[in-house]
């Protein structure tokens, strides 16, 4: 069996399982080859037609290696990312585990093609990544701008673990500082800049989540009835820790409705990203009143 023919096996028995994605891939035939080559220990960017055409077959045990990985991203309905302990973001390889949710916010794309830096000054030196789960945009914030400072801040002890983890792994220790907070309670600032993906699923969404979505911890994704219970909160709270040019990035996902419908005077600028720009807005200080 070549490597493109095992992949092409992997991507008919997770299609037959009728597993979810959503963590990493959108779709069977990217999470076989994912799966694949990292249970064969090959880089993810291999070229795997030209390693199936030079005529080396896949080793038994090999397969096997395989087989055991499909089994258990079947059986237990985890998503990958758990069962690799590796996620990917904008190209960056960050450690995840159950401890934390598996970072796929569309802020990376922004941080990474330049869509925020418009709102920024020259004096935006301190940023702040509130709910930062296993700190992977608290990362790409540093990565992207040498000059500032970051703080990644969270509720839950356990992905802050995972941040240090992920700080440590990236050299980003003197740069990026972790902080156990509830929302801005612990935060002080103030802040040139807040970045925010915070739980905003809605509670008749979250009753209707996959498994795999489930796996993650719940306190990541759950916003109470509308979605908005943390964002209110935020809202409430985050003028007063911003300094005058200070701007606020804010991801709700498929929430934009109740996210207008809990606050239809606010003058939010929507950005785009690649799932639209309904999903990150921005406020300025100035937005959120007096």
């Amino acid at each position: 069996m070549t490597l493109a023919q095992l992949i092409a096996t992997v991507e008919a028995r997770l299609d037959q399982a009728g597993v979810c994605f959503g963590h990493g891939t959108t779709n069977a035939r990217d999470e076989a080859a994912w799966l694949v080559l990292h249970a064969l220990d090959m880089p993810l960017d291999s070229d795997v037609p030209a390693i199936s055409q030079s005529g080396a077959p896949i080793a038994p045990g090999q397969i096997a290696h395989v087989a055991a990985l499909l089994q258990a991203r079947i059986q237990t309905r985890k998503p990958l990312a758990y069962l690799t302990h590796q996620a990917w973001l904008q190209g960056v390889s960050f450690y995840v585990d159950e401890r934390a949710i598996v970072p796929r916010s569309l802020i990376a794309e922004l941080l990474a093609d330049g869509g925020i830096d418009p709102w920024l000054s020259a004096q935006t030196r301190q940023v702040l990544d509130l709910c930062t789960g296993n700190g992977s945009l608290a990362c790409l914030a540093a990565m992207a701008w040498p000059e500032v400072r970051v703080t990644g801040a969270d509720l839950s002890a356990d992905a802050l673990a995972v941040a240090r983890a992920n700080v440590l792994r990236h050299g980003l220790q003197e740069r990026i500082a972790l902080l156990q907070s509830d929302g801005l309670a612990a935060c002080g600032g103030p802040w040139d800049l807040i970045l925010c993906n915070p739980p905003y699923v809605n509670a008749r969404s979250m009753a209707a989540l996959p498994p795999e979505y489930r796996a993650e911890p719940a306190l990541a994704l759950a916003g109470g009835i509308d979605g908005m219970d943390f964002v209110r909160v935020l809202l409430r709270e985050a003028r007063a820790c911003m300094t005058a040019q200070a701007v606020l990035v804010l991801e709700i996902g498929h929430e934009r409705a109740h996210f207008e419908a809990a606050f239809p005077a606010l003058q939010a600028v929507w950005l785009e990203t690649s799932a639209g720009a309904d999903q990150v807005l921005l406020l300025t200080r100035e937005a959120l009143g007096t």
